[in-house]
């Protein structure tokens, strides 16, 4: 049976990294959005597309493999691998790339950090990470 990305919601993967200590919560922004625009509590950063040439992290899959073998004794495809970026794109895209390295249990945050835009054009208010008053913090 092949794998597939599972889409959930800011509020499910916080229950996930509170039911399993061994869960990744991987924040693959910049690193200007991680440090400046905040991010959650406890996430690991490992950009999918960083400042200054703005490609895909040619190491992206081998950073994220190396984080879930860490230290394990258990399999590291058991380990809940969790993408959060601003609003659900990026962590897609990213997330794709690891189920089609072999990866298993890999989620990804649909809603993001900060959510879609709203009918202002303002993001945090529809959804995402923040929206919800999940633990976060910025420098």
């Amino acid at each position: 049976m092949s794998q597939q990305l599972k889409t959930i919601t800011a509020l499910e993967a916080w229950e996930i990294c509170q039911q399993d200590p061994r869960a990744l919560l991987i924040d693959i922004r910049s690193s200007m959005e991680f440090l400046f625009v905040g991010h959650p509590k406890s996430a690991i950063h490992i950009a999918w597309i960083d400042e200054p040439d703005w490609m895909i992290n040619p190491n992206f899959v081998t950073e994220v493999r190396k984080l879930a073998l860490g230290g394990l004794k258990e399999n590291a495809d058991d380990v809940p691998i969790i993408l959060i970026c601003r609003s659900g794109n990026r962590s897609e895209d990213a997330g794709k790339v690891l189920v089609d390295a072999g990866m298993k249990n890999v989620y990804h945050i649909g809603e993001g950090f900060e959510g879609k835009l709203d009918d202002e054009h303002h993001r945090s208010s529809v959804g995402g990470w923040r929206f919800h008053g999940l633990p976060w913090e910025q420098c």
